[in-house]
């Protein structure tokens, strides 16, 4: 290693200067040369140099291996022994201070050039090391999390101060114990042991987390929730020679996912709240309205009866009686239909096998004179090969009826009105797509709210006679219990709603 500042020790001036003049050759830099244990302390502080050739027998109190002792414990400074006595009691005393090397003299050049490139490369590397190991140190004891290490015996060998402060054990009294007994972990609903996983680490060789729900049992019998997870440790052949285990304290997380949890109850009760006060509102307007509105009626009704009894007029006002006392009766079984589907007590479905091609003119025939009535026109387009479907009649004609009865309410006169269906077999289950349209259009931003319960159109009541808002609720829930799926578009004049199904 050129430049290397070596400080020469040795109390012969002339083997000394050799020393100097060689070290110089090898293209090494020789700042100072001391020839006592004492004035090479005072040279080496002064100089810092890379390394110290020191002989052992030097003049004075204080010999070679006192002074190499002391300064390696200042500085940290290689030394190379370069001695001609290679006694056993001066080779003893000289393996404490651990020197890089130890020279009987003479020696040849090319051995002392090779142990001083070997020394300075051994030397910074320990450094290094040193270093590194200071920084992992400093890191493990920095950290917020609990660290672990144990070797493949499943003994702890290190535990950093978080570790103490979880586990309460000290490092001290730690190292050597098995890691089940200082990481004592178990279930927190149960309490049943869990293993540690350092276990299934040495076994495995492979990265290992706890389950949910894990405590740590401290030393004194404390419980703290935890989550961690444990990782080999191998040298540079990928061979195993341990196991680290890194967890952490999880109480404050937990209390903030609870208080996260409980604030998210707060907030859904609080909706709902709000959504079942915006349906008693809109279950009382329409109280207010559909029911008040027809038996103001029938109560005027009964007023002019009363005035004309056995006319003509009175037996207009009856019949009127009856369309509205129809009116009240329609609200009140559609109000009891939409709750028992709500609450699942709706007649459990019957499935048969439905011959559309007969079946929907049969349902459809009611509103023949409907929509002639009032100048629109139903068509009913099915395809020849239609196969049977499978499913309740009871419950798709309440769909088709509230659907076409929507469509005459909506369409205005002149207005067309269309129901459809088609088979698609391409796919499995095989679906039966049941299509109505009718010209009129539905304004886009109101089709989200559609299917809501008490829902009605924007000034339904100018457009028509208006409804109660549960028809297409019914509708929906009626799809849903079939196992199928509605969907609705409007657009261009047209409305059109396709309910799919597959067989029962």
């Amino acid at each position: 290693m050129a430049n290397a500042k070596i400080l020469v020790v040795e109390d012969e001036a002339i083997v000394a200067k050799d020393l100097q003049y060689r070290l110089t050759k090898f293209g090494y830099t020789v700042p100072a040369i001391a020839s006592s244990g004492e004035e090479a302390i005072d040279k080496a502080v002064e100089i810092s140099p890379d390394l110290v050739l020191m002989d052992i027998r030097l003049k004075g109190s204080m010999d070679g291996i006192e002074a190499a002792q002391e300064i390696y414990k200042r500085l940290d400074i290689p030394v190379i022994y370069l001695t001609a006595y290679a006694d056993e009691n001066t080779l003893e005393r000289a393996k404490i201070t651990e020197p890089f090397a130890y020279l009987i003299k003479p020696f040849k050049e090319r051995e002392l050039q090779t142990n001083i490139e070997i020394t300075l490369t051994k030397h910074g590397l320990e450094r290094q090391l040193k270093v590194n190991k200071k920084w992992l140190d400093a890191l493990l004891r920095s950290i917020s999390d609990g660290v672990i290490a144990s070797d493949m015996q499943e003994l702890i060998t290190f535990m950093n101060p978080v570790a103490e402060n979880l586990t309460g054990w000290k490092q001290q009294e730690a190292c050597g114990r098995n890691s089940s007994e200082i990481f004592n972990i178990a279930n927190a609903e149960t309490h049943n042991s869990i293993e540690s996983p350092i276990v299934k680490v040495l076994q495995d060789g492979i990265i290992v987390s706890l389950p949910a729900e894990t405590i740590l049992i401290t030393k004194q019998g404390g419980e703290i929730p935890i989550d961690d997870s444990a990782a080999p440790i191998k040298d540079d052949q990928d061979k195993i020679t341990g196991a680290v285990l890194v967890f952490r304290d999880i109480t404050e997380q937990k209390r903030a996912i609870e208080a996260r949890q409980k604030q998210s109850e707060q907030e859904q009760l609080v909706v709902q709240w709000q959504e079942i006060n915006q349906l008693k509102n809109d279950f009382l307007n329409l109280v207010s309205h559909e029911l008040r509105s027809p038996l103001s009626n029938i109560k005027l009704m009964i007023q002019m009866i009363q005035l004309s009894p056995g006319t003509e007029e009175a037996q207009r006002y009856l019949e009127l009686m009856e369309g509205e006392c129809d009116r009240e009766l329609e609200l009140i079984n559609d109000l009891l239909d939409l709750q028992r589907l709500e609450s699942s007590s709706y007649p459990v479905i019957a499935p048969d096998a439905l011959l559309l091609q007969q079946w929907l003119p049969w349902v459809i025939e009611p509103f023949q004179i409907r929509v002639q009535k009032h100048q629109q026109t139903l068509q009913l387009n099915l395809p020849s090969n239609l196969p049977p479907l499978f499913s309740d009649g009871i419950s798709l004609e309440r769909i088709l009826v509230e659907l076409l009865n929507n469509a005459c309410k909506y369409t205005p006169a002149g207005g067309e009105i269309a129901l459809s269906v088609r088979y698609n077999s391409s796919e499995a289950p095989a679906k039966t797509i049941i299509i109505t349209s009718n010209s009129a259009e539905i304004p886009v931003t109101e089709l989200p709210r559609i299917f809501d319960k008490f829902y009605r159109l924007p000034n339904a009541d100018i457009w028509n006679q208006g409804g109660s808002g549960l028809g297409l609720s019914i509708v929906e829930k009626l799809v849903k219990q079939l196992q199928g799926s509605i969907q609705v578009e409007s657009g261009n004049g047209w409305t059109t709603f396709t309910v799919i199904l597959t067989d029962l």
